[in-house]
């Protein structure tokens, strides 16, 4: 069988291998394909009957475009841009990789909640800068520390990333909280569950780990926000969508929000407009925080057996 790969750098830039995949069929991989032009993606797909995309639009169009597509096979847990519904139509197979960054993410989720309360970049640079020779002490800090011993962790969706995440925040003498739509016996040894407006008025941190759909679209914003205790820290590794940007900077820079670490943004790439740029104390990563090669592995892997699986007729992980 024919694979295509239409976006195979981000998943592997050339520290891993594709050898799975070659084992099991004739392989094309395109480092980068259009996002927007669906006369390329349509021509890279070509005649292949096995299609791996990571967000490369695989819309109505192109599925009608390409009769010879079997299976469809998203190289991450989100599957939206797959229009699902047209390749159900065609008796297209559509799977997805879950679970594979749960521990990247919830690390990535503490390096940035780290960094806001240790500075460690800062304090890094005004070393070599000078700053610590040049002061009168025998130790130099310029800006505000924080213990997170003791403080409310409040995490906003709590599947697999957001438990990860509470055993981090439990290691590190942290209190957790958790909102989610329905409650697991692991998650209540874990934190305890409370309502939404609960957590948002007792957190000192809240941490968001759903996914983003039409009830989640801009979760955060004015309103919620105002719910929040002064001086709050905001974390966002799981979808841009879920903050309303504009909101989460005013707070920022009126100090209702005293930091935000975020991995993700709106629109990505992330647009010189967006409003968190310009935003104080905001810590921006560009969507790096599944990206470990421990996680991509895992990634390529779980593709390789998820398309095998189709193979043999028995297919897993199936998004409906």
């Amino acid at each position: 069988m024919k694979i295509t790969i239409l976006e195979g750098y981000t998943t592997n830039p050339g520290d891993l291998s594709w050898k799975g995949l070659e084992e099991l069929g004739e392989l094309e991989v395109y480092d980068r394909t259009s996002l927007t032009n669906e006369d390329e993606i349509i021509d890279r797909i070509n005649q292949a009957e096995i299609v791996l995309t990571n967000k490369v639009p695989i819309t109505k169009t192109v599925i009608e475009a390409c009769p010879s597509i079997k299976y469809i096979g998203v190289l991450a847990t989100g599957y939206n841009v797959v229009d699902v519904r047209a390749a159900q139509e065609k008796d297209i197979v559509v799977t997805n990789v879950p679970d594979y960054s749960t521990q990247s993410v919830a690390q990535m989720t503490f390096a940035l909640l780290l960094e806001i309360c240790q500075q460690v970049g800062h304090h890094n640079q005004a070393v070599k800068e000078g700053k610590w020779e040049e002061h009168p002490d025998w130790t130099f800090f310029d800006y505000p520390l924080l213990e997170l011993a003791g403080k409310t962790m409040g995490i906003i969706g709590f599947g697999s990333i957001g438990q990860a995440t509470a055993k981090i925040a439990e290691a590190m003498g942290m209190n957790v909280i958790a909102y989610n739509r329905s409650q697991s016996e692991e998650g209540k040894k874990l934190a305890t569950y409370v309502p939404l407006d609960e957590l948002l008025e007792k957190a000192d941190v809240v941490s968001l780990h759903i996914p983003l759909v039409e009830e989640t679209q801009a979760l955060i914003n004015q309103e919620s926000i105002s719910k929040m205790k002064e001086g709050v820290i905001l974390l966002n590794t799981a979808r841009g969508g879920l903050v309303d940007e504009r909101a989460v900077a005013e707070a920022l820079n009126s100090g209702k929000i005293y930091a935000a670490g975020v991995d993700v943004v709106s629109t990505e790439s992330i647009e010189n407009t967006n409003p968190l740029l310009k935003a104080k104390n905001v810590f921006i990563t560009p969507h790096i925080a599944w990206a470990t090669k421990e996680s991509r592995a895992r990634l390529i892997d779980s593709a390789v057996d998820n398309v095998k699986q189709f193979i043999n007729r028995n297919p897993k992980n199936v998004v409906h």
